[in-house]
């Protein structure tokens, strides 16, 4: 074993860097025997250096974190810190200064993951990032090497553990949506402002990661259909058991038929009872993966927490840390098949479309035209008069697979019928 430390700077002292640090000294010998040398941490860049860290040795702390990728001496800089800026410049930086990265930074990896790519091939570094999608479920390095001789049709899955508490809470308790948010929050799932979660633009950016190395094609945040959950009601979920079916946010990235494009989109959506991932309960993630060769794989697990990062984190410094010892790099990005990424209109789903309409004759033939009209056929309809006195009624159509270009016509022209009162609820239906 090489007796000189390879020396790990370390971007954040939060949740995940915390336990990246504690890991990293609890288990030591253990590191240093699968790495073939020890690790060293060499510093650690925080923004506020007057908070008692406990295992960590003040001399190594600097808010200068500029400064510590720029030693020269340090071999892999891990990046927990997230979001854009300062973190991209520091990860080029330490490109630059001969170091490779370690990041659990989807929202970064989903904007800006070419170039970084670019940047660390250019310098010869590593650029490895399994902590930023579903925590420590092992499922980047699955899809980029186990996965690397076959062809991925499609990639399902709950990527985000603070939305599938919610909507577990709503199924199993009945509680709405601001009573399950209440009690994310008070248990420590959700942030104080969820917004990155319910509006579902964390899951979209893991949505992005994936689709890229699935499909071996850039995908970028942006590419991204994204409907957040907060419109979710107890109401759709009591249609969803009529359906034998209950409501997960879900990531979906499919290559098309024809499989000259792909798609990637994130919403709520029902699955039947007996898809694997309805049983998907509290704050886990789970994500189903359909290939040629290996058919239907599924991966399951804790999907965030500092523990479980960290898990994932270790994981690809020792992976480098080897790397780093043979004087070689692992894989990089790959997007050779430089596929296009197809509008939302361009996916084929089922819709589950809930009207509140006059009760009256006639209503349903003239809803039923408006679905021919737009050459939607429809599967189920489920009609009931209210005994409020209103006049109105509540109508269900559950539609068979149509464009979704073709759905959102139809709900547009119901909108417009006079017969029509309002349109209660759209939902699409998967995993049949």
């Amino acid at each position: 074993m090489r007796t000189r430390p390879l020396k790990v700077a370390l971007l954040g002292c939060g949740v995940v860097g915390s336990e990246v640090a504690r890991i990293m000294t609890t288990h030591a010998d253990d590191l240093a025997a699968r790495i073939g040398a020890p690790v060293e941490l060499a510093g650690v860049a925080v923004r506020r250096p007057s908070r008692v860290r406990e295992g960590i040795d003040p001399a190594l702390v600097t808010t200068d974190a500029t400064a510590l990728v720029k030693r020269g001496d340090i071999d892999v800089v891990v990046e927990v810190i997230g979001g854009i800026e300062p973190a991209r410049t520091l990860i080029t930086t330490a490109f630059e200064y001969g170091a490779s990265v370690v990041s659990a930074n989807k929202a970064l990896l989903a904007q800006d993951g070419a170039a970084l790519h670019a940047a660390a091939e250019e310098h010869g570094e590593d650029l490895y990032y399994e902590a930023a999608v579903a925590g420590a479920i092992p499922l980047i390095r699955p899809l980029r090497e186990s996965l690397a001789g076959d062809k991925v049709n499609r990639v399902l899955g709950i990527v985000n553990g603070t939305t599938n508490f919610i909507l577990d809470k709503m199924d199993s308790t009945g509680a709405g949506y601001q009573e399950a948010l209440d009690e994310a929050t008070a248990l420590g799932y959700a942030e104080a402002d969820p917004t990155a979660d319910v509006e579902a633009f964390d899951a979209a950016a893991k949505a992005a990661i994936l689709a890229g190395i699935a499909f071996h094609t850039r995908v970028r945040l942006d590419d991204v259909y994204r409907e957040g959950m907060t419109e979710v009601t107890s109401a759709d979920f009591a249609s969803a058991r009529e359906m034998g079916c209950t409501i997960k946010l879900l990531a979906i990235c499919e290559r098309a038929a024809d499989g000259a494009s792909v798609t990637a989109r994130v919403h709520p959506a029902m699955i039947p009872l007996s898809h694997p991932l309805a049983s998907v309960r509290g704050a886990y993630n789970a994500v189903f993966v359909e290939s040629d060769a290996a058919g239907q794989l599924m991966f399951y697990g804790p999907g965030a927490g500092g523990a479980p990062t960290a898990s994932a984190v270790l994981g690809d410094l020792v992976a480098v840390c080897r790397n780093r010892l043979s004087g070689s790099t692992g894989p990089g990005e790959s997007a050779y098949a430089a596929l296009p990424v197809s509008p939302m209109g361009d996916v084929v789903t089922r819709y589950h479309i809930s009207l509140d309409v006059a009760d009256k004759p006639g209503v349903l033939a003239q809803v039923a035209t408006v679905f021919a009209e737009h050459g939607v056929s429809i599967d189920t309809v489920r009609q009931q008069g209210r005994l409020d006195g209103s006049g109105e009624a509540s109508l269900v159509v559950v539609t068979h697979r149509a464009s979704d270009a073709s759905l959102t016509g139809t709900v547009e022209a119901l909108r417009k019928l006079d017969t029509v009162r309002g349109v209660a609820s759209i939902m699409r239906v998967e995993g049949e």
